[in-house]
């Protein structure tokens, strides 16, 4: 690990004057400062800004401050009534002291767990180094992703919270150095395409404050395959938020986790459902719509039907 200052940062404005990268939790970024994955010389903590409110909002729906906790989202009242999709997804992910310890705003920036780009020996990672080129297209990548991925990076998305985010439709809020805004979950994320280290839309010295959910529609599930029954990353995993009415559905939302570069919003499999009647005929065309554009490589090809087996299978659970 390489040597760095670190500074406690007394409030949001001085945490974004800082000139640092942020460190809460620590649950990812400590990990990438052992490996030497992240080598930054200066760590602002910012675990002590007042950032970890849960608050209903006067519409019905959530906001949740960046340092709130995973297990105290996962367990809290409003989730639990409201939110089951976010609820399970988070309880789903990493092991109890883990989730004590990450936070909302850590797990929204997540990096990858490509074995490549966590070994600085493999220098063709163009996340770690842009233009070295990608170990993985020819590597084992049986983990990798089949949605979203290019010639530059293959490398899956890892959280379990951000695909239940994606299906509940969040907007994430940041403050910077040029001032305030925010930006739909759905937009924060970029794809690969010739520039995979760039991940999302923050810019340098920004800061995600909090996250706001809207109002959800009652029928929710995720649903996550893979190779133990805990402390895995998904093979497959599925959130659906959904509507059905006289046997219809009248509305729902759909994002797979586990086989995209990005938390992948299947708006594709959703127009296939939508006002369609609730059966497993019809939870299956929705599954083939979602993964139509799937690009698997030799060793992954199974992700393209298990996603579609585990999408299937939420949607029957949702609107059941």
């Amino acid at each position: 690990m390489n040597s760095f200052t670190l500074e406690r940062a007394q409030s949001v404005e001085k945490a974004i004057g800082a000139g640092g990268k942020f460190i809460a939790g620590g649950t990812t970024l400590v990990d990438l400062l052992k490996l030497g994955v992240e080598t930054p010389p200066r760590l602002v903590d910012i675990t002590r800004l007042p950032l970890a409110q849960l608050e209903e909002l006067p519409n019905g729906g959530l906001r949740v401050g960046a340092m709130v906790r995973n297990s105290d989202l996962a367990r809290h009242p409003l989730v639990l009534e409201r939110y089951p999709v976010l609820s399970l997804a988070l309880l789903s992910g990493a092991s109890p002291q883990l989730r004590n310890m990450a936070t909302t705003g850590g797990n929204l920036l997540q990096r990858t767990r490509c074995p490549y780009f966590r070994d600085p020996t493999y220098a063709n990672c163009n996340k770690r180094n842009p233009g070295a080129g990608c170990a993985a297209l020819e590597g084992h990548h049986r983990a990798m992703a089949v949605l979203g991925t290019s010639d530059h990076c293959i490398a899956t998305h890892p959280s379990d919270m951000c695909v239940a985010m994606t299906a509940l439709e969040a907007t994430i809020f940041i403050e910077g150095p040029k001032g305030k805004r925010s930006v739909s979950i759905d937009d924060f994320y970029k794809l690969p395409g010739e520039t995979p280290h760039i991940e999302n839309v923050l810019e340098p010295g920004e800061l995600i404050t909090h996250v706001e959910l809207p109002p959800a529609a009652k029928g929710q599930t995720y649903l996550k395959l893979r190779d133990r029954a805990s402390y895995e990353f998904a093979l497959a995993s599925a959130a659906v938020v959904a509507q059905v009415e006289g046997g219809h559905v009248r509305s729902v939302r759909i994002a797979l986790g586990g086989v995209g570069t990005r938390p992948w919003r299947s708006h594709e499999a959703e127009k296939a459902l939508t006002g369609k009647a609730a059966t497993p005929a019809n939870f299956k065309l929705a599954a083939e719509a979602a993964l139509k554009d799937a690009k698997p490589r030799e060793e992954n090809g199974f992700k393209v039907e298990l996603a579609r087996r585990c999408l299937a299978r939420a949607l029957k659970t949702a609107t059941a």
